[in-house]
C-alpha cells in the first residue's frame, strides 16, 4: 500500500490542473483533480484526501464554499486556497473560515511544496494531539488510571506528551503505584496501539532462564530445548515491551539488553544470525537506578539508555485527596467481581482510609476495599473489618497525654510536637507525618499553619 500523501487539486483551468498535477506527482504526491466544487465534493466523499488545494474562483461556487463543506463535515484534510495575485481579501477570508494556508498566483514550485509539507505537518500534529487526548481521557475514566490530584494531572500531561514518541521510558515509583498501568496507557496512546503489549517481571524470572525468556533460543541449545522459541522481544515486535523490576536483571544480561536497544537487533540463544526488531521499551523500577549505577550494581550506560524520558509516579500519601474516588471505584469493582451490593463507605471508615499512610499504595487500598466487601454484612462495610494497622490509627482509646489542671496552649503544644517529629525523623517529612499519625497532606498543612519552613525539610525521596 502506498504511503504517499494525497492531494486534491481543484482548478477550473485545465492547463493549470495538468501543470500543478505533474509538479505534485513528480514530488511524490498522489494527485486527483477536479474542475468544480461539486466534482470536488464527489471525490472527497469517496475518499478524503490529505490536502485540498483549491482555487478561489470556480465555475459553480467559490473555494470558500468548498472549505465550508469540508469543515462542516469534519473531514480530516488540510485546506490550501489559491488566490489571484493581489486578492489578499479572499486570502484573509479563507484563513478566517478555517483554511490552513493560502498561495498567491502565480507561485513557484518550491513555494507550493513547502506549503503542502507545512500544512500536512500541522494537521498531523493536530490529529495526533486529538487522538492522544481522547485516549488518555478514556483511560482516566475507564478505571485504568484514576485520580484528579495535581500529581496525577501532571502525570496525564506527561503521558500525552510522550505517548506519540518512540522514546524509551523509565517509570519509577514505589510498589503498588501503578507502573504497569502507566506502561499500558503509553502503549494505548501510541502509534503502536494496534501492536502487542508484552509485560515481563524481571524479578520473577530465574536468572538462568532470563536470556532465553527475553531473546529466545534455538532448538537443542540446552537440555529441554526441543524446539525454537521466540523471546519476549520478538513477541513484542511492532508493539511495546514492558520490563518491570529492571533492577533485578543480572549485570551480564544488561550488556546484552543494551546492545539490543542500541542496534534494534538480537540473536537468539544458541543462534548465529541477527534478527531485526521494532519494539518500544518501557522499563520500571521501585529502586533508584541512578544510585544503583553509581554503586556498580546496575550498568550506567544502560541506565542512560533507559532514562530517555523519566516518569515519576506519586505515592498514594502524596495524593490523599484521591483516596475517596479510588475507594469508591474499588468498591464498585469488588461488588461486580463477587456479586455483592455494598453501596458506600461511611464517613468514619473513610476517615480511617484517608488518614492511613498506605505503604503499599493503590494496590494495598484496593486489597483493603475488597476485604471489606467480602466481610460485609447486610451490604454494609464495618470499621471492625479493617486491618488492625489501619484501624489503630483512628480508634479512640486512652489518651497517652494527661491534660494539666490549668489547661494548656494547644497551638504551642502542636508546634512542639511537629518540631519533635521532624527531629526524630531527621527532617524526613513523610516519616514525621507517620510518627504523628497524620496523613502527609495534613502534616504539611500543619507545618504551614505554624510557619515552619516546609521547603527546608527534605522530602522522603530526597533522603532515600
Amino acid at each position: 500500500m502506498s504511503d504517499r500523501k494525497s492531494v486534491l487539486v481543484v482548478e477550473d483551468e485545465a492547463d493549470q490542473r495538468v501543470i500543478i498535477g505533474e509538479i505534485l506527482d513528480r514530488s511524490g504526491f498522489a494527485v486527483q483533480t477536479a474542475g468544480t466544487v461539486n466534482d470536488a465534493l464527489a471525490l472527497i466523499q469517496e475518499q478524503v484526501p490529505d490536502v485540498v488545494l483549491c482555487d478561489w474562483r470556480l465555475p459553480d461556487k467559490t473555494g470558500g464554499d468548498l472549505l465550508a463543506s469540508v469543515r462542516e463535515n469534519s473531514w480530516p484534510c488540510a485546506f490550501i486556497v489559491m488566490t489571484a495575485y493581489g486578492s489578499i481579501t479572499h486570502a484573509v477570508e479563507a484563513i478566517r473560515a478555517g483554511a490552513d494556508d493560502y498561495l498567491s498566483k502565480p507561485f513557484e514550485r518550491d513555494a507550493l511544496i513547502l506549503a503542502l509539507k507545512r500544512v500536512l505537518r500541522t494537521r498531523e500534529l493536530e490529529l495526533e494531539n486529538r487522538r492522544l487526548q481522547e485516549a488518555v481521557e478514556a483511560s482516566e475514566g475507564s478505571g485504568e488510571m484514576i485520580g484528579r490530584a495535581p500529581a496525577m494531572q501532571r502525570l496525564y500531561r506527561t503521558i500525552k506528551k510522550v505517548g506519540a514518541s518512540e522514546a524509551t521510558v523509565l517509570v519509577r515509583g514505589e510498589s503498588g503505584t501503578g507502573k504497569e498501568l502507566v506502561a499500558r496507557t503509553l502503549h494505548r496512546v501510541s502509534r503502536r496501539s494496534d501492536g502487542p503489549f508484552i509485560a515481563v517481571n524481571c524479578a520473577a524470572i530465574p536468572e538462568s532462564l532470563m536470556e532465553s525468556e527475553l531473546f529466545g533460543h534455538e532448538r537443542g541449545t540446552f537440555t529441554g530445548a526441543h524446539r525454537r522459541r521466540h523471546g519476549r522481544f520478538e513477541e513484542a515486535d511492532g508493539g511495546t515491551l514492558f520490563l518491570d523490576e529492571i533492577a533485578s536483571m543480572p549485570l551480564a544480561l544488561q550488556a546484552t539488553l543494551l546492545r539490543v536497544l542500541q542496534e534494534r537487533r538480537l540473536t537468539r540463544l544458541g543462534g548465529s544470525g541477527e534478527i531485526e526488531i521494532d519494539v518500544r521499551v518501557v522499563a520500571a523500577s521501585n529502586q533508584d537506578l541512578r544510585k544503583l549505577s553509581e554503586s556498580g550494581s546496575f550498568r550506567e550506560d544502560l541506565f542512560y539508555r533507559l532514562n530517555v524520558v523519566p516518569i515519576e509516579l506519586p505515592s498514594l500519601r502524596e495524593r490523599g485527596e484521591d483516596i475517596p474516588l479510588l475507594a469508591q471505584t474499588f468498591l464498585e469493582r469488588a461488588n461486580q467481581r463477587h456479586g455483592m451490593n455494598v453501596e458506600s463507605i461511611r464517613p468514619a471508615l473513610m476517615k480511617c482510609l484517608i488518614d492511613h499512610s498506605w505503604p503499599g499504595n493503590v494496590r494495598e487500598l484496593e486489597n483493603t476495599i475488597e476485604r471489606l466487601v467480602l466481610l460485609s454484612e447486610d451490604n454494609q462495610v464495618s470499621l471492625a473489618d479493617l486491618p488492625s494497622e489501619i484501624r489503630q490509627q483512628s480508634e479512640v482509646g486512652e489518651c497517652p497525654l494527661q491534660l494539666p489542671v490549668g489547661g494548656l496552649n494547644w497551638d504551642q503544644m502542636e508546634d512542639g510536637l511537629l518540631r519533635q517529629a521532624l527531629d526524630l525523623a531527621r527532617g524526613n517529612r513523610a516519616r514525621a507525618s507517620r510518627l504523628l499519625g497524620l496523613s502527609y497532606k495534613a502534616f504539611l498543612y500543619r507545618l504551614q499553619k505554624h510557619g515552619l519552613d516546609v521547603e527546608s525539610c527534605p522530602s522522603e525521596e530526597e533522603r532515600a
